[in-house]
């Protein structure tokens, strides 16, 4: 089966700078974004690769329609943790003690892995994968969040991400989805659906 413009896709994501910036992008090429208050369980893998094409592929299934899903990891350099395993280890380990062991340590860089995966009900996939370096702060700031935003900062940004809106960021999330949205608007009728990775 192949989609056209005009075509719609569920958004599956309860984070509201990840549907704001997948309307952005998707609607300038005719495809309207739709948003599910339905949850799909998450397995436990090692990358965000896995975890987003198993509930990507979940939802387009069950709601019988094109279906998006997105996740990330975060990998603090130094470390080689959490991964995807990041809201685990945001509950179990605090600000505090990450900032008291990179003391330890001259690399305070990491990164977001960023994986998005848009999927078919007949079980045909797109997959783009992109990262966002960052480094970690010498101390927490910021209020708008809580947790390790206060302590992430993007490359060549002096501010964490508690210290402005998602809005003023939504530029840097939406490589995947304008890759993907270029790739559906070039199919015309029925189409193969290659899998990509960056």
């Amino acid at each position: 089966m192949g989609y056209n413009l005009g075509m719609k896709v569920y958004f599956v994501t309860k984070n509201k700078g990840k549907l704001l910036a997948a309307v952005n992008v998707f609607e300038k090429k005719g495809i309207t974004v739709l948003y599910t208050e339905k949850t799909y369980p998450e397995i436990q893998a090692d990358s965000s690769l896995e975890i987003a094409k198993y509930t990507a592929l979940q939802a387009a299934k069950d709601l019988g329609m094109p279906a998006i899903r997105e996740d990330h990891s975060i990998y603090i350099n130094a470390l080689g943790i959490p991964g995807p395993y990041m809201n685990y280890f945001e509950k179990k380990v605090p600000t505090s003690i990450i900032l008291k062991i990179l003391k330890n340590f001259k690399d305070r860089s990491g990164y977001f892995e960023v994986a998005t995966v848009y999927a078919e009900p007949n079980g045909k996939t797109i997959e783009y994968i992109f990262k966002v370096p960052f480094y970690i702060t010498e101390k927490e700031k910021g209020n708008l969040q809580d947790g390790w935003p206060r302590i992430i900062a993007l490359e060549r940004e002096k501010r964490t991400l508690a210290e402005y809106p998602e809005s003023e960021r939504v530029n840097i999330w939406n490589k995947n989805y304008i890759k993907i949205a270029e790739e559906l608007s070039s199919a015309n009728g029925d189409h193969n659906i290659k899998h990509f990775g960056l």
